[in-house]
Parts: C-alpha cells; structure tokens; sequence
C-alpha cells in the first residue's frame, strides 16, 4: 500500500469498526463526540500531508499513532453535552439590532461597537376558561434553554430571561383550539458564543385540565420538559445541535410523539406501564430504547402493544444524534 493512502485506509476502516462495535453494543459510542472533536480529522489531514512524501518506517508508525489516538479519544472521550462548535471569543453585535419593532426596548445599551443588549426579563401569560378543552402550544427559536415542568392556574405562563435575541407571545383561536405561540426572535448580528443559550431562557408553565399538543422548532437549544402531569395528544421536536430531554405521562388514546433532529441528545422517558412503540430512521445515529423488544430494523415495542387500548407512539429520524427512551 503506498504511504500517502495510509491515512484515509486506516480512518475508513477504524470508522467501520467503530460502527459495528457500536450496532453490535460492544462499546457505547457518544456520536456528539465527532461534533465537539472534529478538528481532530484536521490533525490526522495534516499528518497525512506533512509525510506525504516519507516512506520510512517511522514516518509510517507516527502516522498510524495519531489516527490511533484521535479515534480512541472520539470513542472513549466523554465531554458531556457540550455542543460548542464555535470559540468563545467569535461574536459579533450588529449595529442593526434594533429594528422597527424592537425600538421600544430599554434594555440596551450604545456603544462604539454599536447596540448591545444587556438583557431582560418577560412575564406572558395567557388566562385559562372551563371552555377551553384543547390547546396547543407552538414554540420556536433557537439558542436558548427551554424548562416546563410547573402547573398553573392559568391556561398558560412564561417567565423569560433575554440577552441575544427578543421574546414575543401570541394567542389565536383554529377551530375548537386555543393556540399559542411563543418565539425567540433573533437580532441581526452574530453570536457564536457557546453560552449564548445560557443568556437566553424560558420558564414555562401549562394548565393540566386541557389536551395539550406541543410543537417545538428550534435551533441549538437545551429544552427539559417534565410533562408527566399533563395531556399530551401529540409532541413533535425539530431541531439541529440540540438537547432535548423530555418525561412523558399516560398516553392520551394515542400519544403521538415525532423526533426530527440534525445532530441532537434526545432522552424520552415513558412510564413503565404505558404501552409504546418507536419507530426509528436514524441514519448514522445511536440508538438505546432500554426494555423495547425490537420488531424489525426500524421497529421498536414493549410487550402486549398490540393488545393495549392506549398508546405511545414515537417516530425518531435524525442524522448523527444520539436517540434514548427510557422507561420509568
């Protein structure tokens, strides 16, 4: 084999192992890893090309060492959910921040790097009537964290905290239900700081009488949502390098619960007595459905699904992301 093949061979056939231990559950391979490491495919590039042109046997050990040791700290590296794709010192604050409807905001401040946003904090609530029997809850924008685990009296409430970035709220009526909507409006500038979504938070409370259907949009987001004590008819999240960790309650008839990711952390707890089905197209993600009997390639159940009157039925896809339901 010529030497300067070496390189992308050893990476090729390293990758596929790495795979088939992984299916075979040999090893337990965090995929954010290739995220938050990949400037390692960089070192291992360079290598390659400064001994491009060495066939000794020490430029070929020296090679060989370094593919080695960036794969073992992708497969036995544990970093966490850390999803920083950018430096720290990477932001930009645009003089536009403000547009037509944000003029009204005092929580900035000038300087000579334009308007920056110190920060504030939002109360939105919504009042709740015996009359309203279902209600969805429309959530969308990203960096930023996202908590709901409180009940309240009223139909819906939300306390925020901004820093990049503005909260707004609204309500509507579609039918028979009562619709709201909450999104992050993002300003005009670049923020590639890693702690962006730490400025950035939302503390949300629903009222458990109605039947609850929650759709979520975002980005790179911390989103927690302890929805045990409420109705959920329907769940759906979609986002890109995000954590989502969501604890469901009794299936509604059918609790239907769609995951559409890009490279994510999605955990989703089921009660132990709830009869559930996952089905999975998760590409070159990792998958742990922990006391599911698998069915076919793509199908998931827990025992006597079929014979169940009410159900739980989760729909994961994703690219490289990292897919957990457990049962509690």
């Amino acid at each position: 084999m010529k030497s300067d093949k070496l390189v992308p061979g050893a990476i090729l056939v390293l990758l596929g192992v790495v795979f088939l231990l992984d299916n075979f559950h040999v090893i337990n391979f965090d995929w954010m890893n290739i995220l938050y490491l990949w400037p390692i495919f960089l070192i291992m590039g360079g290598i390659s090309l400064v001994f491009a042109g060495n066939r000794s046997p020490l430029a070929t050990i020296l090679k060989l060492a370094v593919v080695i040791g960036c794969f073992a700290l992708l497969v036995f590296g544990n970093f966490g959910k850390r999803y920083h794709f950018w430096p720290n010192a990477w932001t930009f604050h645009s003089d536009d921040y403000n547009d037509d409807n944000d003029s009204d905001d005092s929580d900035t401040t000038n300087t000579d790097q334009g308007v920056v946003k110190i920060g504030g904090d939002k109360t939105f609530r919504e009042s709740y009537s015996a009359d309203i029997k279902h209600a969805r809850l429309n959530i969308s924008g990203g960096g930023t964290i996202y908590n709901l685990a409180d009940s309240t009296a009223d139909l819906f409430s939300a306390q925020t905290q901004e820093l990049y970035g503005k909260y707004t709220f609204n309500h509507s009526k579609d039918d028979s239900v009562y619709v709201l909507n909450l999104n992050l409006k993002n300003n005009k500038g670049f923020h590639f700081d890693s702690n962006d979504r730490k400025n950035n938070k939302a503390d949300i409370k629903l009222n458990t009488n109605p039947v609850w259907d929650i759709d979520v949009t975002t980005g790179a987001t911390d989103l927690n949502f302890d929805l045990s004590k409420f109705k959920i008819k329907t769940l759906s999240l979609k986002g890109g390098a995000a954590s989502f960790d969501v604890k469901l309650g009794a299936p509604v008839g059918s609790t239907n619960v769609e995951v559409s990711t890009g490279a994510s952390e999605v955990i989703i707890s089921v009660p132990k007595d709830a009869a559930c089905r996952i089905t999975s197209n998760t590409g070159l993600s990792s998958n742990e459905f922990a006391g599911f009997s698998k069915k076919s390639d793509n199908d998931y159940e827990t025992d006597g699904f079929d014979a169940a009157k009410n159900r739980i039925l989760i729909h994961m896809s994703g690219g490289i992301s990292d897919f957990k339901v457990n049962r509690y």
